[in-house]
């Protein structure tokens, strides 16, 4: 790698002295990788992960909030009778 401007010029030109086609031969690679796999080209692997991340989710469901809350509730009403 060059380490000056200059001895990247250089470095440019003997590439280009070696193979007249060097940059446009990298050129061509770049977009031609890497667009083969995901969930676009595989929607039951995306359905199966996304099963499992709802299975592992970190969030509490709405049905258990709610019955905790009318557990707390009904757990005060009925001890309020015997300490009064």
């Amino acid at each position: 790698m060059a380490g000056t401007k200059a001895g990247g010029l250089k470095a440019a030109q003997k590439n280009l002295a070696k193979d007249p086609n060097f940059y446009a031969k990298i050129g061509a690679k770049g977009g031609s990788n890497g667009h083969t796999g995901g969930f676009a080209a595989n929607p039951d692997l995306a359905r199966i992960a996304g099963a499992k991340g709802g299975r592992i989710s970190r969030r509490t469901k709405k049905a258990e909030d709610s019955q905790t809350a009318q557990n707390d509730d009904s757990q005060t009403t009925q001890a309020s009778p015997i300490a009064g």
